[in-house]
């Protein structure tokens, strides 16, 4: 059974959220707090695998309840929750640079509409803690061996989901302001979170990062992330082309959608990169990418917080090189430093943890 901790301010919810949690299979609610200070004396007693948590509470908030957790115990899985998540997209941004596993904004679920709620909540804990499936086959350069055709290539396409905007901070804010490539990043987020999102990045890069808007070019030195509610395509161009169809698709934006256009735009020039998610998005896209000779690189299942939609990837041959997420970020990273010579232009802060998945 996977051990789950209740925490919200609000009877209401914690009410709701045990029922939907007793209810779903497999997941054991095993306390809830109203408090911060409730909830910092009560977990380490009840040792759970999964912390729901508030992220606005009176007295300690849901940020400074979390930070005290990870010290206690850095692999917990926390999920933050807040009905104030669209006005306040920097607090759970803030949560997620703390070291969230994952948010639901609880005003895009109808808290009347418990079996909902029960199905959105046990699908992500579910997902969070039970280990990934080693794929039966390795595939070339499985071992991390880096690729080395980085020169041949004029675009960089980036997707994840769950875990995602930890693993691009750690590679975005490591490329030099020399970057040679133009990219164009899919992070699933609801409306409303990936223009903080993109801001956010923005002042922690060395590149240009902004949330792409419809009929802009992308260029080197500069990154586009897609918006929430949107798919974003590249032209022959690479002029951003926006658009909600299909609305069948899994996620809008679709890493697939992003991934096809980039190839069909760059046939052969596109590096890809798979990161941290639930479900397959990008697995199909990395395939034609690869099959038409562009660079593909999926993420090892040590570094992902989800090992789904690169393990997608890999199952289907569609990544030529498995890579730690730290290797990804170094070989980059590297790359954009290649040929500066004695310019004296180097040197990385330190970087922070942060976790969402959507």
């Amino acid at each position: 059974m996977i051990r789950v901790f209740v925490v919200d301010d609000s009877p209401f919810v914690r009410k709701a959220l045990r029922r939907v949690l007793t209810a779903a299979t497999g997941i054991d609610v095993v306390g809830e707090a109203a408090t911060g200070q409730e909830a910092l004396a009560l977990i380490p007693q009840m040792n759970p695998d999964v912390v729901t948590l508030d992220i606005e509470m009176q007295g300690l908030n849901g940020l400074q309840v979390l930070r005290q957790l990870l010290i206690w115990r850095p692999e917990l899985r926390v999920i933050m929750l807040s009905a104030y998540a669209k006005e306040g997209a920097e607090a759970t941004l803030d949560a997620l640079a703390a070291g969230a596993a994952d948010f639901i904004d609880k005003q895009s679920l109808d808290l009347l509409d418990l079996d909902r709620l029960g199905r959105e909540l046990g699908e992500r804990i579910r997902l969070l803690t039970q280990p990934a499936r080693r794929r039966p086959v390795p595939e070339p350069r499985s071992n991390g061996t880096p690729p080395t055709r980085l020169d041949n290539v004029d675009l960089c396409v980036i997707g994840a989901s769950t875990g995602g905007p930890a693993a691009l901070q750690l590679i975005l804010e490591q490329l030099p302001a020399s970057f040679p490539l133009p990219i164009a990043v899919v992070q699933h987020m609801p409306a409303g979170f990936t223009r903080p999102f993109a801001d956010r990045l923005n002042g922690l890069c060395k590149l240009k990062v902004s949330e792409a808007v419809e009929g802009e070019r992308l260029e080197a030195g500069k990154i586009f992330i897609a918006p929430a509610g949107r798919h974003l395509r590249l032209s022959t161009s690479l002029v951003a082309m926006l658009s909600p169809e299909p609305r069948s698709a899994r996620h809008i934006p679709s890493v697939d959608i992003l991934f096809r256009s980039a190839q069909r735009a760059r046939p052969g020039r596109v590096l890809g990169v798979l990161l941290t998610g639930m479900g397959e998005d990008g697995a199909e896209g990395l395939s034609l990418i690869r099959a038409q000779g562009g660079v593909t690189i999926a993420e090892s299942q040590e570094s992902c917080v989800v090992y789904g939609m690169p393990r997608a990837a890999v199952e289907r041959g569609a990544a030529e090189a498995v890579l730690g997420l730290r290797e990804i970020a170094g070989t980059l990273r590297d790359w954009g430093f290649e040929g500066l010579g004695d310019l004296g232009i180097g040197g990385f802060g330190d970087w922070g943890i942060w976790s969402v998945g959507w």
